[in-house]
């Protein structure tokens, strides 16, 4: 596999240099340009970092040309945080994926990189099984369903990588996305879900919080409280993350569950502030699973609460936070599933850890591109 090509595009001579210096070591080929003009019509890249603040064109009006001649491309845009509001309405046209705040410290820029190329492979990866398998469909029909478990296997690989593109920018959740992807498999199995409205509901809370990839790392990261125009960009990731899955087929239905994970009952949530049945199955049931993982797991600043203490918490806001039929689905679970479904994840996180230091994502990447 040949290695991703960059496109680097600032006024700023010393951050082109800073970026492909660190492109160069991590084994990727740059093409820089400190006039935006000249990088208009350039073509020949898969990723472009591009600041938002430059003469004569800026940024976010840069990667909407660039998007025109390379439609699949990763886009990144710069900002210093005043330039918030406009990147979030660029990432709403879909003109760029991310951003990357300046001033940015080595791993937050690094970070970025792999999660631009994990995204770039991702979108090729499943372009490319969508042709195979509309290719093979007119030649043979019997090898359609061969060919779309092919799909839906390679599609999963990736997408847990994507999960742990995540993880490795917020290690406090790491696991997280995958109990409560099976806590809510569990709650809605109790609820008499079968068949493949199961598997999309696990992937939609599998990847609930996967738009925070579009969140800068100083607010997604940060200690303390979060101020109100921080907590307007934090809103945006349930939108983020609808938008980088909904235009993938197979995982349509899952990107509604991405989007209505804030939700509540009581219309109280957001980012549409919708109630009751209006809240998707998955979504309302993700909501009762999230809750009960965020009693119970330890966090740096404290330790996990008793499974009952999660039970009584929950079952005193039926009806108001989360759906209150399915809170009594959620009680007659036996307690003993949800430790056995704990002390799954827990296996295989020692075992990830064993075996690749608990960076499983970024040492499959190097050796992905022969680092």
């Amino acid at each position: 596999m040949n290695p991703e090509r960059f496109l680097v595009v600032d006024d700023d001579e010393s951050i082109t240099l800073q970026v492909s210096r660190v492109l160069k070591g991590l084994g990727f080929e740059s093409t820089v340009f400190n006039d935006p003009r000249d990088a208009a019509g350039f073509k020949a890249f898969d990723v472009v970092l591009a600041d938002f603040m430059m003469p004569h064109l800026n940024g976010v009006e840069l990667l909407g040309k660039l998007r025109e001649n390379n439609p699949d491309s990763v886009r990144v845009l710069i900002t210093a945080a005043n330039d918030f509001k406009v990147a979030v309405e660029a990432i709403n046209r879909g003109e760029i994926y991310r951003l990357l705040a300046k001033p940015w410290q080595l791993h937050e820029l690094k970070a970025c990189i792999t999660q631009a190329v994990e995204l770039f492979r991702l979108k090729g990866e499943n372009a490319r099984l969508t042709k195979d398998l509309k290719e093979k469909n007119l030649a043979l029909q019997v090898m359609n369903r061969t060919l779309e478990a092919q799909v839906v296997e390679r599609t999963n690989g990736l997408l847990e990588g994507m999960v742990r593109a995540l993880d490795y920018r917020d290690t406090e959740t790491q696991w997280h996305s995958r109990r409560v992807a099976l806590f809510t498999r569990r709650i809605v199995e109790q609820a008499g879900v079968a068949g493949e409205p199961l598997v999309t509901i696990e992937q939609g809370a599998l990847l609930h919080d996967i738009g925070k990839i579009g969140v800068r790392d100083s607010i997604l990261l940060k200690p303390g409280p979060l101020t109100p125009d921080e907590w307007v960009e934090m809103k945006q990731h349930p939108e983020i993350g609808w938008r980088m899955l909904a235009s993938i087929p197979y995982l349509k239905d899952a990107a509604e569950i991405v989007y209505q994970h804030q939700e509540r009952w009581d219309g109280k949530g957001y980012p549409r502030g919708l109630k009751h049945e209006e809240i998707v199955l998955g979504a309302r049931a993700f909501c009762i699973a999230d809750t009960m993982d965020a009693i119970t797991s330890d966090r740096p600043y404290r330790k996990g609460s008793p499974l009952d203490v999660a039970l009584a918490e929950i079952g005193r806001l039926a009806g108001t936070q989360f759906d209150p039929t399915l809170v009594k689905h959620f009680l007659d679970v036996p307690k003993q599933d949800w430790h056995d479904i704990r002390a799954h994840i827990d296996a295989l996180a020692a075992r990830d850890h064993e075996q690749f230091g608990g960076k499983q994502f970024l040492s499959a990447l190097q050796a992905g591109r022969g680092a």
